[in-house]
């Protein structure tokens, strides 16, 4: 068992940070990696498809990014909008925060609002003056690998093409390679899960185990659970839909894949060791280093194998993080 964070380094030239996406979804190089084999293989996300076999089902995550990220009038203050909790009573995460302590005040679009309290995790309850709909104005939450700020082409870039429900201040980025025309000839369901604020936070402890996940909340249908139930193998597409499968098996009365329609909030962290009870095969994105989805890649592949994929991923110079080329873990 790998228990200490450092156990999840690795080095990564900057320039190997997408910045932008490529000008076609479906070009992302694809990794494919066997696990039973531990063998290595280079291709195209557009071969996707040759690597399915029948009886086989992609699970997607149907969130929709929200437009969270506002500035203050000055731009001194960022503000990551992550729910509504009343008429004029938002939380939301600050940047910088020491400018934002209780009692502190700001204006988004001439609107005041007022810092009422700090969580415990550092989120910021705000009250505005008025009834406002915080993300209308707002832009696209790029992560802070990210560096510049987001324009009109994130709007649509930074959302995956069947995104339907909106809840989320990050995208499910595995899903962004797919293209409508791709999707439709593959069998798929959906699950949601809304991305929140706890996918861009470090794991502090060198003990992996004391970290603790931020709750997200989640929903998989009935007909959802039907089809997953009836599948031959199940293919995950991105980890956010990894850990609603994982989840709701851990939620059922049953020690079996058989999944039941239901909805809640998710805290499950995912590291080795972990016995996986529905996911058969992943896609994925390339993960930071110390990050917990590195840790539930290594959990699924095994730490030793993933780290080397990593190393030959920049020694053949793929694209890293969510704008990303992509993994197919089998």
């Amino acid at each position: 068992m790998n228990a200490r964070l450092s156990d999840y380094d690795y080095l990564l030239p900057r320039e190997l940070i997408a910045q932008r996406p490529l000008e076609r979804r479906d070009a992302s190089r694809m990794m494919v990696l066997h696990r039973a084999e531990q063998h290595i293989e280079h291709r195209h996300f557009c071969e996707l498809k040759r690597f399915l076999e029948p009886g086989d089902l992609l699970v997607l995550n149907d969130t929709r990014v929200l437009t969270a990220r506002r500035f203050s009038d000055n731009g001194a203050v960022e503000f990551l909008f992550l729910e509504r909790l009343g008429s004029t009573r938002w939380k939301c995460m600050v940047t910088p925060g020491r400018k934002m302590r209780v009692g502190a005040t700001a204006t988004i679009d001439s609107v005041g609002l007022r810092v009422e309290e700090i969580t415990a995790t550092g989120e910021r309850i705000v009250s505005f003056d008025e009834d406002v709909d915080a993300y209308a104005g707002g832009s696209m939450p790029l992560p802070p690998y990210v560096r510049r700020p987001s324009d009109d082409k994130d709007a649509a870039r930074y959302q995956t093409v069947f995104a339907r429900e909106p809840g989320a201040v990050a995208a499910p980025t595995a899903g962004l390679h797919f293209t409508s025309e791709i999707l439709s000839e593959l069998p798929h369901t959906f699950v949601t899960l809304h991305v929140g604020p706890g996918t861009f936070l470090p794991v502090r402890s060198e003990n992996i185990a004391e970290h603790r996940m931020h709750a997200e909340r989640f929903s998989i249908s009935a007909e959802a659970a039907d089809k997953i139930n009836d599948a031959q193998r199940i293919v995950a597409v991105g980890t956010t839909a990894m850990r609603v499968l994982e989840t709701v098996a851990r939620k059922s009365l049953l020690c079996s894949r058989q999944l039941e329609s239901q909805s809640g909030e998710s805290d499950l962290f995912i590291y080795p060791p972990f016995t996986f009870r529905v996911v058969d095969a992943l896609l994925t994105n390339f993960h930071l280093p110390r990050s917990t989805l590195l840790m539930l890649v290594s959990a699924f592949a095994g730490r030793d194998f993933i780290l080397r994929a990593y190393e030959e991923a920049v020694r053949e110079r793929y694209r890293f993080y969510s704008y990303g080329d992509c993994m197919l873990i089998l």
